[in-house]
């Protein structure tokens, strides 16, 4: 496996100087032998998803989690969002949306889906700190090379972007990359973490959305759309009251 095959080549040309000279050669040999020995999500084809769906020179947002979701079907590259097939939110992503709801009166724990493409597409890099994961085995794949990638991705953005972006840390963890980051030339939005554990502590009534989109206005850009599409037509393949 060549993981490089799987990423944008305008990411890759971004950051290879901020990694070390053989880094994808040792993690692909890393995730070769995990793929062929333990269920990992999210797919291969899918461990770069935030950044095939986000161009470097479109990063508006980026929004950090740390581990990608563990259960089957979940995860597909992006952070806090799950695959469109899932008619269940995992209690972070029900939280966010609760947030946005009472920030921005958006209702999207109503669009029956908590697939976060539609954000991506408006320059919000979803990306987690590490990028793969053991089914059922949260932070399996923690200091295992994910890291020194994602903090490569941060490096590059903060250093060669030619707008300031708006860094949303959301936890201890996420707060702990704020190093480095230039805060006088990047905003940095921080918060408690949006999992039921922490939310009541600084994440609910944050209004990291509105927060968000004012300061894109300050700059001069436009405003990203948090409202999602419907993304189901079938009823019977939905019953909300199971869903949240």
């Amino acid at each position: 496996m060549n993981l490089i095959k799987f990423l944008n080549s305008d990411w890759y040309e971004k950051i290879a100087s901020y990694l070390p000279v053989n880094w994808f050669e040792i993690q692909s040999e890393f995730l070769t032998k995990e793929y062929k020995n333990y269920t990992i999500y999210p797919t291969l084809e899918n461990i770069f998803n935030a950044f095939n769906s986000t161009k470097f020179s479109d990063v508006k947002v980026v929004i950090l989690g740390q581990d990608p979701y563990h259960g089957e079907n979940q995860a597909h590259g992006l952070s806090f969002s799950v695959d469109h097939s899932q008619k269940k939110l995992p209690p972070s992503l029900r939280n966010i949306f609760k947030e946005l709801n009472d920030d921005l009166n958006i209702d999207n724990l109503s669009v029956r889906h908590g697939c976060l493409q539609e954000w991506t597409e408006q320059g919000v890099l979803l990306i987690n700190a590490v990028l793969t994961v053991r089914a059922s085995k949260p932070n399996s794949h923690s200091k295992k090379g994910w890291e020194i990638f994602t903090d490569a991705v941060i490096k590059a953005l903060n250093d060669l972007h030619e707008q300031k972006i708006i860094f949303v840390l959301w936890g201890n963890f996420a707060q702990s990359k704020k190093s480095l980051i230039n805060t006088q030339k990047h905003h940095v939005i921080e918060s408690a973490h949006p999992s039921p554990l922490s939310a009541r502590r600084g994440f609910f009534g944050s209004k990291v959305f509105s927060k968000i989109n004012e300061i894109l206005q300050d700059e001069g850009y436009k405003p990203i759309n948090w409202q999602l599409k419907n993304g189901v037509n079938d009823d019977s393949l939905y019953v909300q009251e199971k869903l949240f």
